[in-house]
C-alpha cells in the first residue's frame, strides 16, 4: 500500500484499521472542510449583498447564480501527492488555492469586471492572485476571470485567514466550459486535433456573441 493509499484510507469509513497520526489527519481535515465551507457562505453573503445593491441601484440583477463547491478530501490528497505537497495541513493551506471555490454567472462580460472590483476593494478581503483568461484566452478558448483572496473567518476562540477561489463569467462563457469539459472528458481528456479546433472556433463564435448581446443592451439602454 502507497503512502497515498494508506492516507486515502482514512477517509473510506474504516477509521479503526489505522494508526494515531492517520486518524488525527482525518480530524484535522473535518475542521478544514468546515472553515472552508464556513469561507465560502461568507463570500456568498459578499456577492449576494453587492447583487442586491444593484438590483436597486440598476434595476437588473448582474448575477444571474452562484454556484460553489468545496474539494472532497481525497481530491485534495491526490493534488498534493501528484504535485510533490506534504501532506499536512500547513502545506494544505500554504500550497492549495482551490479547495473553497466559488463560481459567479453574470449577463454581460463588463458584470465581471464590475463585480471582482467591487469584492476586491472590501477591507476584509485580500488578494492573492489574479487570471485574466478574459484578455487572456487559454489556449483551448476557455474564458473567464479567476481571483484567489483571503479573508478573515471567526470561530468561537479565534479568527482564521481562508484562501478561496472565486471564478468569473458569463452565461455564454459558462455553457461553453460545461459542453467542452463534457467532451474533454469523454475524449479521456485528449481530444483530437479536429475536435480541439472547433472547440476553439465554438468558444469564438461564443465570445462575438457575447459582446453583440452587450452592444445590445447598451443600445437598448440609451433609447
Amino acid at each position: 500500500m502507497t503512502e497515498l493509499e494508506k492516507v486515502l484510507g482514512t477517509f473510506d469509513g474504516e477509521e479503526d484499521t489505522h494508526d494515531v497520526a492517520d486518524t488525527q489527519l482525518r480530524r484535522d481535515f473535518e475542521v478544514a472542510m468546515m472553515m472552508y465551507a464556513g469561507a465560502i457562505r461568507e463570500v456568498r453573503t459578499k456577492l449576494e449583498v453587492l447583487n442586491d445593491e444593484f438590483k436597486i441601484r440598476s434595476r437588473r440583477n448582474p448575477i444571474h447564480y452562484i454556484n460553489s463547491r468545496i474539494k472532497t478530501p481525497a481530491s485534495i490528497l491526490e493534488k498534493m501527492h501528484r504535485r510533490g505537497y506534504p501532506v499536512t495541513m500547513e502545506s494544505l493551506r500554504e500550497n492549495m488555492h482551490d479547495i473553497a471555490g466559488i463560481r459567479v454567472i453574470c449577463a454581460y462580460a463588463s458584470d465581471i469586471y464590475s463585480i471582482a472590483d467591487m469584492l476586491m476593494k472590501q477591507d476584509d478581503v485580500m488578494v492573492l492572485m489574479v487570471k485574466d483568461y478574459l484578455k487572456n484566452p487559454k489556449p483551448n478558448g476557455y474564458r473567464s476571470l479567476h481571483l484567489v483572496i483571503e479573508i478573515p473567518v471567526y470561530f468561537s476562540d479565534r479568527k482564521q485567514f481562508i484562501k478561496v477561489e472565486v471564478q468569473i463569467r458569463t452565461m455564454a462563457m459558462d455553457f461553453w466550459a460545461s459542453l467542452e469539459h463534457q467532451i474533454r472528458y469523454k475524449t479521456d481528456g485528449r481530444p483530437s486535433e479536429d475536435i480541439s479546433n472547433e472547440l476553439r472556433e465554438c468558444a469564438e463564435i461564443i465570445h462575438d456573441t457575447d459582446a453583440r448581446m452587450e452592444r445590445l443592451y447598451k443600445k437598448m439602454q440609451s433609447l
